[in-house]
């Protein structure tokens, strides 16, 4: 199987496709996942990088690179989740794939308009153990209120996930993107998904263009 690098808006469903490719052996590479990490960790770093997301702006590059150079093996084929979202982000990524030789994956971009995000962020919780939930959507409702299915635990709203701070990101991931687009569909590596499409056949769609 071919690794992956998703690039999709805020709740475009990247990190619900990466776990059910997880099965298939991946690795998954959330770079959300390690920058709220580094803020639960309470760390200087992790103090800056809350108040970036929180206002709405990207973290920078070399915040970002940092955290997941080392994660990528060159053995195992990955899901890069999150990144690159800046052309800057592309091409060190691209630096780092010619150092380990590494040239047989795809992007895939999850596309979504404002208004579906905006309701799949704002009816968005979260559980410690990594699961996620939406009180808009059926399926991905909780059993009880608030209230985690697998382990009981109370569920939390992330505190990037209201209006205002979800329509800056929005804006901001499609302005800094789009030369991303641009950049991997002329390398032949870009496929489009559209996310209004019932989840079970994003998830079909993505593994026939990883097999």
């Amino acid at each position: 199987m071919k690794s992956v690098i998703f690039i999709a808006p805020p709740a475009a469903g990247k990190g619900t496709q990466s776990k059910r490719l997880q099965d298939l052996g991946y690795n998954h590479i959330a770079t959300g996942d390690m920058l709220r990490e580094e803020i639960k960790s309470g760390s200087l770093l992790g103090k800056e990088i809350d108040k970036l997301i929180s206002s709405g702006s990207l973290v920078s590059d070399e915040i970002v690179f940092n955290l997941i150079k080392n994660k990528i093996n060159s053995d195992k084929p990955f899901i890069l989740d999150g990144f690159p979202r800046t052309m800057e982000q592309a091409l060190l990524l691209d630096k780092l794939f010619k150092e380990l030789n590494i040239n047989n994956y795809e992007v895939i971009y999850l596309d979504i308009s404002l208004e579906e995000a905006m309701k799949r962020a704002l009816g968005r919780l979260t559980c410690s153990c990594g699961e996620t939930y939406n009180i808009y959507i059926e399926g991905f409702k909780p059993k009880n209120e608030n209230i985690c299915d697998k382990c009981g635990k109370v569920l939390v709203k992330r505190s990037d996930d209201n209006e205002e701070s979800f329509k800056v990101r929005f804006e901001t991931f499609l302005r800094s993107t789009k030369p991303i687009k641009e950049y991997y569909e002329k390398k032949n590596k870009l496929h489009c998904i559209d996310t209004t499409l019932d989840y079970d056949i994003i998830t079909d769609r993505i593994k026939e263009i990883l097999k």
